[in-house]
């Protein structure tokens, strides 16, 4: 199993208790102008979810990993998280996110770690990889942890 399956789940065990505990204010509360509060973190969190979860299923059916972007601030904001009930979104994460990590940890070794030439990662990815530098599924799986974390801890989740 690639150590960012073991992370992922040990992130959505860790967060889970610590995200309900949160109470209705607080998950609110946005830290700044701009800024998303908690249950919009989660929100984009979810739809990070969404998007990545097709991609990591498509990218085994392709010779590329070039897949369409979102507008992650409208898609926050269209689905009005901030008003979301705070337990539906805690429990749609934690299970889409278990769901990704089965589906990361049954993709072949060879398959993850296929270089493609042709990927749209600089522009996807959490940390870009150049588009003139081959890219793999690993690396994007792995980045869409790294990801998941650091917004995690933007809410005093664990570390980033």
């Amino acid at each position: 199993m690639p150590e960012y399956v073991a992370e992922l789940r040990e992130a959505v065990r860790e967060a889970v208790p610590l995200l309900r505990e949160m109470d209705e204010t607080r998950s609110r509360l946005r830290p700044g102008p701009g800024k998303w509060c908690p249950r919009e973190i989660i929100g984009h969190l979810i739809d990070s979810a969404s998007n990545n979860h097709q991609r990591f299923v498509r990218a085994q059916f392709q010779e590329d990993l070039v897949f369409s972007g979102y507008e992650q601030d409208a898609w926050v904001s269209l689905q009005r998280y901030r008003d979301a009930p705070w337990e539906d979104l805690i429990a749609l994460w934690s299970s889409f996110n278990l769901h990704i990590a089965r589906l990361m940890d049954f993709v072949p070794k060879d398959e993850r770690n296929r270089a493609r030439a042709r990927h749209n990662l600089d522009e996807l990815a959490w940390n870009p990889v150049p588009r003139d530098e081959p890219a793999t599924l690993d690396y994007f799986m792995r980045d869409y942890v790294a990801h998941l974390k650091h917004h995690l801890a933007q809410i005093g989740i664990g570390t980033d």
